[in-house]
């Protein structure tokens, strides 16, 4: 039984191509499971097709965002209805898809509020959602996003994420951990990474600056894959970046043999 699996994010990757295509590149490179941040953007029945066709789980979803709200309703105090109607619209896709996790998007920080309100409204909403998520054993996942690349986040940092994770309190709750994001906040990545890894739910992977391929960047990648396949970790890896704008192939830079691995799920 493996511990670690890798994800291809078909959102963003080998391109911007036709779905099928898209999948179909990713079954050919010897991946098993994708993510896909934002199936409510596409035809369900297509897309649940299309898995099938070409033998592909899904590891992880996003919740929808809507213009007023553009990067989530989670602790926005007056988008009760709007979160849930979301909320709910995202279990149900994760249901029909087979996926078993849920980024639920944190939306952005009120300059008008306290931060403490809004830290408030997002766990009460959490440890609610949870339970309706947690019934169908799915688990729930709050992201730190950095806010050079997405101003006004209201979770940026890992402590921050975390500390919304331990206040919900809930075991199917978790944090996201993307390294892209936490290398543009945070740097230090492996001694952080080891000191919040039993928070963590879900792994995303990136090199930065700009979210490109890893391994053309400033992260070592190698290195940090090594340190958590050595970890407590048990899950998914994500590989969420840019592919490469001279045509080489956007997973030239991982092993072949962890990309069809599955997790016993």
């Amino acid at each position: 039984m493996s511990k670690i699996a890798y994800a291809a994010n078909a959102t963003w990757l080998p391109g911007e191509w036709p779905w099928e295509e898209r999948l179909r590149a990713i079954a050919e490179a010897g991946f098993k499971t994708v993510e896909i941040l934002f199936p409510q953007r596409q035809n369900l029945a297509e897309l649940t097709e299309l898995l099938g066709k070409y033998a592909l789980r899904v590891a992880l979803i996003d919740t929808e965002w809507d213009a007023e709200y553009p990067r989530g309703h989670l602790s926005a105090p007056e988008a009760e209805d709007r979160f849930w109607f979301r909320f709910d619209e995202a279990l149900a896709i994760a249901e029909r898809l087979g996926a078993r996790r849920i980024n639920v998007l944190a939306g952005k920080h009120d300059p008008n509020l306290p931060f403490a309100t809004q830290f408030d409204v997002a766990v009460r909403r959490l440890r609610a959602a949870g339970a309706r998520a947690d019934e169908r054993g799915i688990t729930l996942l709050v992201e730190a996003l950095n806010d050079h690349d997405n101003p006004g986040y209201f979770v940026s940092r890992s402590a921050e994420g975390v500390a919304l994770v331990d206040a919900v309190d809930r075991p199917n709750v978790r944090f996201q951990h993307d390294f892209y994001h936490m290398q543009v906040m945070e740097g230090n990545l492996i001694e952080t990474f080891q000191g919040i890894v039993a928070k963590i739910g879900h792994i995303q992977v990136a090199d930065a600056p700009g979210r490109i391929m890893p391994g053309r960047g400033e992260i070592n990648i190698l290195n940090i894959l090594k340190v958590v396949e050595a970890s407590p970790y048990r899950g998914y890896i994500g590989l969420e970046y840019r592919p490469p704008t001279d045509g080489s192939d956007p997973f030239g830079w991982l092993p072949d043999e962890p990309r069809g691995l599955l997790l016993d799920e």
